[in-house]
């Protein structure tokens, strides 16, 4: 198990699973651990990222260099939409992070990876959750998706189908693109925060390339140790927001309830398909 899965709130944390930042606390090295890192994929980005990702990447560009204080952040990112950043521990249960999420609070881990773990990381450190997501947050549409995903993943609790929604994170907010300028920009904070994805989801020949269609997402299983072997491709946040908004997603868990799972290299005879790929990374990294 991971360092930072807990099962109950640790000694200093409220019910809600937040903790003081303490910014202070913070090392030289790990300052110095989040600016190589900063400056490694803010150079790479551009031509890479969406618009809405790089212009929301002035939010974290505040008064000294270092993990973001969030007493000066959440004022930025609070002007532009309302959104918070609040630190946690570590991984949150799934009810106490869609309650986060539906009022508007993004939780963070307050930890971050050691110099030797700049390529990757089993779970979600700092500069996953600030680099990677916080950008996003700044754009008011993208801004009301997470919202609107939040309160839809208090409701899929009843459903028992939390399984098929996280996977409309994990292919959206996680490693989502979407079509803009002529051709293909990334969003998703796994692929922004991480140099090899940022080169991988646009570059390789290996993966699928997908349109997005909700029910075929929700459908598709994913792998968390390697890199994917389908994105998901939006047209634009607009049509992203109103495909949860606009969505009966009890209907829908119970149509996906007699459906088969689908593995994340599987092809259908209806998916729009941008990129037929190679899997050949897949098939090199397969478990001998």
């Amino acid at each position: 198990m991971a360092e930072h899965v807990l099962d109950s709130p640790p000694p200093g944390a409220g019910a809600d699973w937040t903790i003081p930042q303490d910014w202070e606390a913070f090392t030289a090295e790990e300052h110095d651990t989040w600016n190589i890192l900063f400056e490694r994929q803010t150079a790479l980005l551009p031509g890479r990222a969406c618009e809405a990702y790089l212009r929301g990447l002035d939010v974290l560009r505040l008064s000294r260099p270092g993990i973001p204080d969030y007493r000066e952040l959440n004022a930025r990112l609070g002007d532009a939409t309302g959104w918070q950043v609040v630190a946690v521990p570590g991984l949150v249960p799934d009810d106490v992070f869609f309650d986060h999420l539906a009022n508007r609070r993004f939780v963070a881990g307050n930890f971050i990876r050691r110099p030797d773990q700049l390529d990757y990381l089993q779970e979600p450190d700092v500069f996953h959750d600030v680099f990677g997501h916080v950008p996003m947050l700044a754009d008011p549409v993208f801004a009301d998706y997470m919202e609107a995903y939040g309160k839809g993943g208090l409701r899929s609790l009843g459903f028992g189908s939390l399984d098929k929604l996280a996977r409309l994170y994990w292919y959206t907010v996680e490693f989502g693109l979407v079509r803009e300028a002529g051709g293909l920009r990334l969003f998703g904070s796994g692929i922004v925060s991480s140099r090899g994805e940022s080169l991988f989801a646009l570059d390789s020949d290996s993966p699928n390339r997908l349109g997005f269609d909700l029910e075929r997402v929700m459908r598709t299983r994913y792998r968390i140790d390697d890199y994917q072997q389908v994105y998901f491709v939006i047209d634009s946040f607009a049509d992203l927001l109103a495909a949860t908004v606009e969505t009966d997603f009890a209907p829908l868990y119970e149509r996906l309830a007699s459906l088969p799972d689908l593995a994340p290299d599987a092809l259908l005879d209806d998916d729009e398909v941008l990129t037929r790929g190679t899997q050949a990374h897949a098939t090199e990294r397969a478990p001998a």
